[in-house]
C-alpha cells in the first residue's frame, strides 16, 4: 500500500493556488487513522496549535479505533470524530460507513499527520478541502529544525512553514502532549495515590512494560529498581500497572492497575517523576504534564521520545543507570516545593 499511495498528493504547497485567509479557516480536518494509543496522544499537539492558530474553527479527527472519544474528550475545539473500525474486515459495513462520512463536510484545511500513511493519505485526498497538507512537505524546506522528525512535531512545522507564506507566524513553542484532564480527575488522582503510598511523602511513578522488544528484562528492572529505592529514599516509588497486569519487579512497588486511561493519568499527574520504556504508557505519561523519562534501546528515539516539561528521552544503549539516576535528581532538585 505505501507503494501504491506514497505518490498521492505530492509537493501539495507547490499545487496550492493562494494564501491560507485566517480568517475564513472555519473547519479543519485531521486525518490519523491509526488505532494506537501513543499515535493518538501525538495528535494533541497538533489540535492545541490549530485551536491556537485559528481560534474560531471546528477540528474534526479522522481516526481508527474508540479512543479518541476518550483522549480528546475535554478539547472544546474537537467537534466530530469519525473513527475506522479496529477490526474492519469483521466490521466492513462500518469501516465502508467511516469512509463516506469524510466526504459529507467541506473543509477549509486538511491535514494528514503521518506521510507514510497509506490510509492517511487516500483520506486526505478524498476529503473535500479547500487546502490540503499530505505530510511531504517538510521536503521542500532546505533548513529543517533538528527536531523535525518528530512525530509529533513535523506536522507542527510543515503546517507553520506555510502559513508563513501567508503572514501568519505562530508563537511560542511546539505544544506538549496533553490530555487536558480536568480539576476532578486530578483530585481523584490524588486521592489514589495517597491511597497506595500512605504517607505524605512525594510520589515516583515507574512502567516496567512494553510491547516486543521495547521490553527491558527483569534483570535489567530488578536491579535498577533496587538503585532507585536505594538514591530516593526519601520518596514513594508506584509501579503502574499495563492492562496485561504484568511486573518486571515482580511487584515489590505498590502497583495502580486501571482500565480507564483518563484515570491512569491522573495518577500519574500526581507524581514527581515517571520512568518508563517507549511505550503508550510513556506518552499518556508525557500528556499528564509530568516530567517523563522515555527509555530507548531499539525504536527512533528522535521520533517519539518525550518532550516538554523537564521530560528527556534516554537511550539506555549509550546511558548506564547511575547516569539516568542524576538525570531524575536534577529534574526534582529543580522542582522542590
Amino acid at each position: 500500500m505505501g507503494g501504491l499511495t506514497k505518490n498521492i498528493g505530492s509537493s501539495s504547497t507547490k499545487n496550492l493556488k493562494g494564501p491560507i485567509d485566517r480568517s475564513l479557516v472555519k473547519r479543519v480536518l485531521i486525518c490519523r487513522p491509526n488505532h494506537r494509543l501513543g499515535n493518538q496522544l501525538l495528535l494533541t499537539p497538533l489540535v492545541q496549535e490549530i485551536s491556537e492558530t485559528f481560534p474560531n474553527c471546528k477540528i474534526d479527527l479522522f481516526t481508527k479505533g474508540n479512543l479518541a472519544p476518550i483522549l480528546f474528550q475535554n478539547y472544546e475545539t474537537v467537534d466530530r470524530i469519525i473513527s475506522l473500525p479496529k477490526k474492519h474486515f469483521k466490521q466492513l459495513p462500518l469501516y465502508l460507513l467511516a469512509w463516506t462520512k469524510i466526504k459529507k463536510r467541506k473543509y477549509d484545511l486538511v491535514i494528514n499527520v503521518d506521510k507514510n500513511s497509506s490510509s492517511g493519505r487516500i483520506s486526505t485526498k478524498l476529503a473535500r478541502g479547500t487546502f490540503k497538507f499530505f505530510g511531504n512537505e517538510e521536503e521542500e524546506v532546505s533548513e529543517k529544525p533538528t527536531d523535525h522528525e518528530h512525530l509529533a512535531k513535523y506536522s507542527i512545522y510543515n503546517l507553520r512553514k506555510y502559513l508563513s507564506k501567508s503572514e501568519i507566524t505562530p508563537a511560542g513553542e511546539i505544544p506538549s502532549l496533553n490530555l487536558k484532564l480536568d480539576e476532578q480527575e486530578i483530585a481523584q488522582g490524588k486521592k489514589i495515590v495517597q491511597d497506595l503510598v500512605k504517607n505524605e511523602k512525594r510520589t515516583l511513578s515507574i512502567f516496567t512494560y512494553a510491547t516486543g522488544n521495547k521490553c527491558y528484562s527483569k534483570d535489567w528492572w530488578s536491579e535498577f529498581y533496587k538503585k532507585l529505592k536505594k538514591e530516593f529514599n526519601a520518596y514513594n516509588i508506584i509501579e503502574i500497572l499495563p492492562v496485561e497486569n504484568i511486573s518486571q519487579i515482580d511487584f515489590q512497588a505498590p502497583a495502580f492497575y486501571s482500565k480507564d486511561i483518563r484515570e491512569i493519568t491522573s495518577v500519574i499527574a500526581n507524581t514527581e517523576v515517571f520512568i518508563g520504556a517507549d511505550s503508550g504508557m510513556m506518552h499518556l505519561a508525557s500528556a499528564s504534564q509530568t516530567p517523563t523519562f522515555g527509555l530507548f534501546s531499539v525504536t527512533r528515539m528522535n521520533k517519539y521520545e518525550p518532550y516538554g516539561n523537564k521530560s528527556l528521552g534516554i537511550n539506555t544503549n549509550e546511558t548506564g543507570m547511575e547516569e539516568i539516576i542524576e538525570l531524575v535528581k536534577t529534574i526534582l532538585s529543580t522542582d522542590t516545593p
